[in-house]
């Protein structure tokens, strides 16, 4: 669960960085999207049912790290980029699974 408490909190600082650190367009743009992506989906992420949905959050930090060349940024946001690493690497920890839901359309055939 802490992976994704620390990706909700990523994206949180890609939504305030822009006015914390007074870069403009096109990063501030870019992190005013993104953020708020990387936010919901490392949110929805924190129910042990729902923990596939972090993955979502490893395009995210992908992009996050070619923005500043795709795009053009200035210095600081490129530096600001590097929260793509953070998201990737808390995409990838799966977190301890204690139970099993689901089972599929299989499940509705099994004796009960």
């Amino acid at each position: 669960m802490w992976p994704q408490i620390v990706n909700a909190a990523v994206g949180i600082w890609l939504m305030a960085a822009p006015a914390v650190l007074g870069y403009g367009d096109p990063a501030r743009t870019n992190d005013r999207i993104v953020g708020p992506l990387a936010a919901a989906f490392a949110i929805i992420a924190v129910s042990e049912i729902t923990r596939p949905v972090r993955w979502v959050n490893l395009p995210i930090g992908i992009w996050l790290l070619i923005a500043p060349w795709v795009l053009g940024f200035p210095s600081v946001a490129t530096v600001n980029s590097l929260a793509g690493v953070i998201l990737i690497v808390c995409a990838r920890l799966g977190g301890h699974v204690t139970g099993k839901f689901g089972g599929g359309w299989a499940a509705l055939w099994k004796s009960q």
